[in-house]
């Protein structure tokens, strides 16, 4: 393909990213990876290239743009060996018209911005959000050595705040590596991976999952006790849920239970589990604003409205995840948001509703403190963004 051909690809590649996110439709990953699929001409070369452009133009450009084309044109702007590609030939963009409409190049929606910075976030820290992520592993202990995995593994690096966490380069194919087909291996965020330290599970206990998705912090509860003790595993994503048990069997863990739930029917559902609980892990679903580097495009989907929506889930959530805790036993809430509204505010709200509850310090050496729980972000931490609050039922 040529450079014209290559600019055309990302220009109609960020149409469709720009309309699936103002329709919440699927991610770029996913609309990417559909559209290569039926276009067999492109090379790998060619596919790389039309990434990056593409992966450039949404990191670039904060409000969501009128179209892929004036996208790409705010990237011109700033990288002008693009600005040839308009080249009006056959397979390419048209030429430039210097009165047709270039997209705004920052870091987010303005009413974002400004929800960011009341959350006490610089201009350091939200450029940071942007910048692109490392390709982390957790180890699984119940296979396997971090050290012994890092000597297997060409590049791999220990993170020194996550004991079982090695970074990789950026390029590794982390599902051909014999280590992931022995189930000694995850992909997971060094962040991530300090929930299992924040919730402190032992062996023997019983622990909720409250939000277990695809089971990624459901597996690394499983690893810190050791395989022994008790896990139920919910979501109300059927599709994300059945992820797990296959992932289990290749991680050698049996301890694993999944529930699927229904919407606004949890409570009746979990009534077994009343009081049970020695931990419930609470990976409330939230904006998404600390994982921007992964998904730069979810800037474009988020709303007020559409924020508050998730602030009222998460109390929702919190309020089910309260009746299953016994008493001293714990609550760890996790958002990958970096929004007070989604973090330090709901604990708040929680502590303020909840007499019988108190906030106790994530056990972790990372992170800053925000209101009763730590903050990690990818400028001062070098994860992705996290809140965590760790809350113990007093009676």
């Amino acid at each position: 393909m040529t450079p014209s051909a290559r600019a055309q690809a990302a220009i109609d590649l960020l149409d469709l990213i720009a309309a699936a996110a103002r329709g919440q439709g699927a991610a770029a990953d996913t609309i990417i990876a559909r559209w290569f699929a039926t276009r067999r001409y492109a090379g790998s070369k060619d596919r790389r290239a039309i990434r990056e452009l593409v992966y450039e133009a949404i990191r670039l450009v904060g409000e969501p743009p009128v179209s892929g084309r004036a996208a790409l044109l705010a990237l011109a702007e700033s990288s002008p060996e693009l600005k040839p590609a308009f080249d009006g030939s056959p397979y390419g963009p048209a030429t430039i018209d210097p009165a047709e409409p270039v997209a705004e190049p920052g870091v987010a929606p303005r009413w974002l911005i400004a929800a960011l910075e009341t959350s006490g976030l610089d201009d350091g820290e939200q450029a940071a959000l942007l910048t692109r992520a490392p390709l982390d592993i957790r180890v699984n202990r119940l296979k396997a050595d971090p050290a012994a995995v890092a000597a297997q593994i060409p590049g791999a690096e220990p993170v020194g705040f996550a004991p079982d966490a090695l970074r990789l380069p950026s390029d590794t194919r982390v599902e051909n590596l014999p280590a992931f087909n022995r189930g000694e291996i995850e992909v997971q965020d060094a962040g991530s991976q300090l929930v299992a330290i924040a919730a402190r599970p032992e062996r023997g206990q019983h622990v909720i999952d409250l939000c277990a998705g695809g089971g990624g912090k459901t597996l690394a509860l499983a690893a810190a006790m050791a395989g022994h003790g008790s896990i139920l595993a919910c979501d109300i994503d059927r599709a994300r849920l059945q992820r797990l048990p296959p992932r289990a069997e290749r991680a050698g863990v049996s301890i694993i239970e999944t529930r699927l739930l229904d919407p606004g029917k949890e409570a009746q559902q979990l009534v077994d589990q009343t009081g049970r609980a020695d931990i419930v892990l609470v990976d409330a679903p939230c904006s998404g604003t600390g994982t921007w580097r992964r998904n730069p495009e979810a800037r474009w989907r988020l709303t007020p409205d559409r924020l508050d929506r998730y602030v009222a889930t998460q109390r929702h959530v919190l309020g089910i995840a309260a009746d299953l805790v016994r008493p001293g036993g714990a609550l760890v809430y996790i958002v990958c948001s970096l929004l007070d509204a989604e973090g330090a505010g709901q604990v708040d709200a929680f502590l303020a509703s909840h007499p019988d509850w108190q906030a106790a310090a994530p056990e972790f050496d990372r992170g800053a403190a925000r209101g009763a729980g730590v903050r990690l972000t990818p400028l001062s931490h070098s994860t992705d963004g996290f809140f965590v609050a760790k809350l113990v039922r007093q009676w």
